[in-house]
């Protein structure tokens, strides 16, 4: 059933009360009459109504108190003012109160009906924009990015609650100018609302690094739309602002969390290395990076110098093993002229180099005694002598070192210098075998087939079910060195999409994952698998237990059973 609108006539002549309340009841209305300002203000206070008819004069009060009453209400019912005696200041008082319209008396049939036709529409229209503004308000309100409006100036002309909160912003920042406002990466957001203004179309500006907050880094996004009256014409813009922080942050740790610097891998024991050497990067302190051959030391010892505060300073690497102790001793600390036959002129050494910076010392288990005494003054006084000079040399050089022996092994057997490794191992870096971490096969073999691809212009897809079965169940006795080359080995020798078996090495093409250590063949047999092993692991107990997929307490026991040692002639 429809609503019948109510009106309210206020008048206090009986006669005007009841001619208005007859003629709006023969055209379907609900009419209610009040003779005072006080019984009109009890009218208003039981229900609302659509439409409001005020006789200016209301006994010792008037239409204009009624009409401030109401306002005060915050009361949008349309008014209509009537009286007998209309003069110009009566009629602008009410109409600046916001009254709908003036009519004088005495007021006949087909004007009231009309006035009220045409207020009862005006109330229509101003509740649904009021339905409107109040939709509009609410979403502006419930957004959770801040959104701030501004005139064709950059004057602030609205923000949200979200504008307010995010940035501190106080209801005070209307009517300031936007590039007043204590906004992140204010300049971009002006000039991105400055080009909105001029061109007249939106604008959308992407993962924005900005400082904010006393240095605080954000990332934003932003997007700016003209803004259009109710005619259509432009009156200004509005700024969208994003803050996606949280989600860059969230994108980074995903992807450093499957790669730090150039490692590769996302497996529980590569996370603890990404966890020290985060850890390590800015505590100055001596490292010492153990593993086998392959692992990845070197491009830890990068990422440990890269990451640090030293970043920007050399990184200079040294070979322990590829030179003779003489040579080793020149490139470390350089000599003078004169100093042996062929010193034609002095040579910085690599110490001096890298001065300020990080040396890195690879295979440090391999230094002779001599070196390693001269190591470990560097070590404790960051102070050595040049070959062929007697004067010191002061460097402030972090150290990493490298190694793919058992140091604790050789300071058992005195081919390693006991202060020298405790010096050395402040903090241990032990890398895990690539066998020991298969889960980080998939993510290493994406990351090798891009690197092939784009280094020799190819477009291989992947590798079949078998190679991947294969790569999964393989030892990988040269860790992740041995599987780049066995992939690039297929890369070469591929001429389709996919690389298959027929692309691997041999050594690799040919396992069938049964090569773990069995007495099904034989007592001599097994003996021969676990010397073969060895061999493989140069002797290395803990690596030849893991080649021959046994764990080290039941390789000794063996041992034992065959008397097998390394000194045998076998």
């Amino acid at each position: 059933m429809q609503h019948k609108q109510r009106i309210l006539i206020v008048d206090d002549e009986e006669s005007i009360r009841f001619t208005f309340e007859a003629f709006l009841s023969d055209e379907g209305y609900e009419v209610v009459t009040a003779r005072s300002f006080e019984e009109a203000v009890s009218c208003v206070d039981r229900a609302e109504c659509d439409l409001i008819f005020a006789d200016i004069i209301l006994g010792g009060r008037t239409g204009i108190d009624f009409m401030r009453e109401i306002r005060g209400r915050n009361m949008t019912t349309p008014v209509v003012m009537v009286t007998g005696d209309p003069s110009i200041d009566t009629a602008s008082e009410a109409l600046r109160l916001g009254a709908f319209d003036y009519i004088p008396k005495p007021v006949n049939q087909n004007t009231l009906l009309h006035v009220t036709t045409m207020a009862l529409k005006h109330k229509a229209i101003m509740a649904e924009k009021e339905q409107y503004r109040m939709n509009l308000e609410a979403i502006f309100r419930s957004v959770k990015d801040p959104i701030i409006t501004v005139d064709q100036k950059l004057t602030v002309i609205e923000l949200n609650h979200a504008a307010e909160k995010v940035f501190g912003l106080g209801r005070d920042a209307i009517g300031r100018n936007f590039r007043e406002l204590s906004v992140p990466c204010s300049e971009n957001c002006s000039r991105a609302l400055i080009e909105t203004i001029e061109k007249k179309q939106p604008l959308e500006l992407v993962r924005m690094e900005c400082q904010h907050r006393g240095g605080q880094g954000t990332v934003l996004s932003l997007s700016t739309s003209p803004l259009l009256d109710h005619k259509g014409l432009f009156s200004g813009a509005v700024v969208v602002i994003r803050d996606e922080t949280r989600i860059a942050d969230l994108e980074r740790d995903l992807r450093e969390r499957r790669q730090c610097h150039n490692i590769i891998g996302k497996s529980r024991q590569m996370q603890e290395v990404y966890t020290l050497i985060e850890n390590l990067a800015d505590v100055q302190t001596t490292v010492l990076i153990s593993g086998e051959s392959g692992t990845g030391k070197e491009l830890v010892a990068e990422a440990i110098h890269y990451k640090g505060i030293r970043k920007d300073m050399p990184l200079v690497k040294v070979s322990c093993s590829a030179l003779s102790e003489n040579l080793l001793e020149s490139e470390l600390f350089g000599h003078v002229r004169g100093a042996f036959t062929g010193a034609v002129k002095d040579k910085t050494g690599r110490f001096q180099r890298a001065d300020g910076g990080t040396i890195f010392l690879d295979e440090i288990g391999d230094i002779s005694p001599r070196t390693q005494l001269q190591m470990l003054r560097v070590l404790q006084e960051m102070e050595f002598e040049r070959v062929g000079d007697s004067s010191p040399v002061r460097v402030d050089v972090r150290v990493i070192a490298a190694t793919n022996r058992d140091l604790a092994e050789r300071v058992r057997s005195g081919e390693f210098r006991e202060d020298l490794y405790y010096r050395l191992k402040v903090i241990e870096v032990a890398l895990p075998t690539l066998r020991a971490r298969t889960d980080d096969i998939p993510i290493l073999l994406e990351h090798f087939i891009g690197k092939f691809n784009q280094r020799l212009g190819r477009n291989i897809s992947g590798v079949s079910a078998d190679v991947s079965r294969i790569f999964m169940d393989y030892p990988w006795p040269g860790n992740i060195r041995e599987f780049e080359h066995a992939l690039e080995h297929g890369f070469i020798l591929c001429r389709q999409s996919t690389i298959t078996l027929d692309h691997l090495p041999k050594n690799i093409r040919e396992f069938r994952g049964d090569d773990s250590v069995s007495s099904a063949g034989g007592e001599e047999d097994e003996r021969a698998k676990i010397i073969s092993s060895l061999e493989k692991a140069g002797w290395n107990k803990a690596r030849a237990a893991r080649l021959l997929n046994i764990d080290r307490k039941t390789l000794y026991r063996k041992l034992e059973k065959y008397t097998i040692n390394r000194n045998l002639g076998d």
